[in-house]
Order: C-alpha cells, then sequence, then structure tokens
C-alpha cells in the first residue's frame, strides 16, 4: 500500500492509496472511460444515468443521479476513490463526500483537457499506455474532421421551457469548433435563448440530452429560426469527453449527410 498526493483537474490535492481497488464514479462518461480501461472489479457503483456499457449498468449497484447522490449508499460502500466533475456533480454533495473519501474531480471545457482527463485517469489506474494509444488515435480522427462544419454557423440547444443554449468554456462548444462550426452564442456557460440578441445561425442543434426534443421542438424552433436548418443531434457525441470521442469521430463523418 503507497500513499500519494494528487493533483486533480480543479487544482485540489488529493491523497490516494494506491492501488485503488474500489471506485465509484459519478459521471457517464467517466463510467464509459474506466470500462475502457478494463476496469470491470475496480468500479463498484456509477450512476443511474451511467448507462454505458450496457452490461454495467445492468448490474453495478446505482447511486442516485449525477446531481441528487445517495450519500449515505455511497460512503457505507467504503471506496477508495470517488471520480466526480465540477459541471455534473453538485458542489453540497461533494463537500460531503470529501470530508470522509478521496475524491478526484474532472474540469473538462476544452478538446485538451478531455485529452488531459483521459491521461490522468490512465495514471491513477496503470493504464497509461492505453491512454496514450487512445489520445493519439483521438487527435488522429478529430485532425480529419476539422472541415465539417465549413465554418458554418450553428446555436446548439440543451434544454427547452426555459430554451437554454450551449456557450462558451463548455466541452460542446470546443467540439462544434473541432469540427469547424461556429457557435453563434457568445455569452460563457449555458445561457437563457431570451439573453440573445440578433442571432441568426446557418443550423439550431437540438441535443438529444438532457432534454427529449420532439418534432414539436423542430417545428417550434424552425419558426423562431426560419433562415435556419434544424437538426436533431446526439447529444453523447457531443458532450461525452473519454473513450466516447472515438465513437464521436465516426458520428461526426456522416453528420449532415
Amino acid at each position: 500500500m503507497t500513499k500519494k498526493v494528487i493533483i486533480d483537474q480543479m487544482q485540489r490535492s488529493v491523497e490516494l492509496t494506491f492501488p485503488l481497488k474500489r471506485i465509484v464514479s459519478l459521471v457517464p462518461s467517466q463510467t464509459e472511460l474506466l470500462h475502457y480501461f478494463g476496469l470491470e472489479q475496480e468500479v463498484v457503483a456509477i450512476t443511474k444515468f451511467c448507462i454505458h456499457p450496457k452490461n454495467w449498468y445492468a448490474k453495478k449497484q446505482r447511486i442516485g443521479g449525477t446531481k441528487k447522490l445517495n450519500i449515505d449508499q455511497i460512503i457505507a460502500l467504503k471506496p477508495d476513490l470517488i471520480i466526480g466533475n465540477k459541471e455534473e456533480n453538485t458542489k453540497e454533495d461533494i463537500s460531503i463526500l470529501e470530508k470522509v473519501i478521496p475524491v478526484w474531480m474532472s474540469d473538462v471545457n476544452t478538446f485538451d483537457a478531455a485529452l488531459d482527463f483521459i491521461l490522468d485517469i490512465g495514471s491513477l489506474f496503470g493504464k497509461i499506455e492505453i491512454a496514450k494509444t487512445l489520445n493519439t488515435e483521438i487527435i488522429s480522427r478529430f485532425q480529419k474532421l476539422e472541415t465539417i462544419g465549413q465554418g458554418r454557423s450553428v446555436l446548439y440547444f440543451i434544454w427547452d421551457e426555459p430554451a437554454f443554449v450551449v456557450g462558451k468554456n463548455t466541452f460542446i462548444d470546443a467540439m462544434l469548433s473541432k469540427i469547424g462550426f461556429t457557435n453563434v452564442c457568445k455569452a460563457d456557460r449555458y445561457p437563457a435563448l431570451a439573453d440573445l440578441k440578433n442571432i441568426n445561425p446557418d443550423f439550431v442543434f437540438l441535443s438529444s440530452e438532457p432534454f427529449p426534443f420532439s418534432e414539436n421542438h423542430s417545428k417550434k424552433f424552425q419558426e423562431l429560426f426560419p433562415s435556419s436548418k434544424v437538426i436533431f443531434v446526439d447529444g453523447e457525441m457531443f458532450s461525452w469527453y473519454g473513450s466516447r470521442m472515438l465513437l464521436a469521430s465516426d458520428y461526426f463523418k456522416s453528420f449532415l449527410k
């Protein structure tokens, strides 16, 4: 057993005892990466939104939702490490948990931060070579996708009533930029549509998550933006960092066809 202080992506110092044998993952995309690294035995619990891989979703213990965790259940599992995310998990939940259990936090708002996250998690679990190979493949694939958007403008919706869109300093914005689109929303994070003025995007994207957009929403937004092309998009491909980025590259290849 070896103790070591690790700095997470929020620049927090986390003291861990290696090897890490009992892990709780609080974010779907991070759960998927842990599966990619082959950590079947180490991951003891996930959230109800961790739907990939299907076999983990079926048999792993679930400890609530990303923003409504079952704190007592997590503590009772006596994990060596909890892996959370600044955006997905609440500050209140993390503050309670970190007093009892080591919590490593990710903060992924850029393409490079996603690559750093993969390397960090790979390093924690002795999977650094797999992580490096994964990053090399992701970088190679995305270099071939940089002209898909052809500089065309887009407004990306994540919610309705009230309508919220994706702004700057988000991973989704980074992905849009990476495949050649220009986000017309210049505000930070996830502003309300009502706060935006004089926007006329080439495309309006309606994400499959977290809000269940339907054909009725498509008609509604087509009326709001008559000169835009309204498209339903797979939110996982735009917002899940980690190993999902490999699948995202395949998705983007056929995008807009």
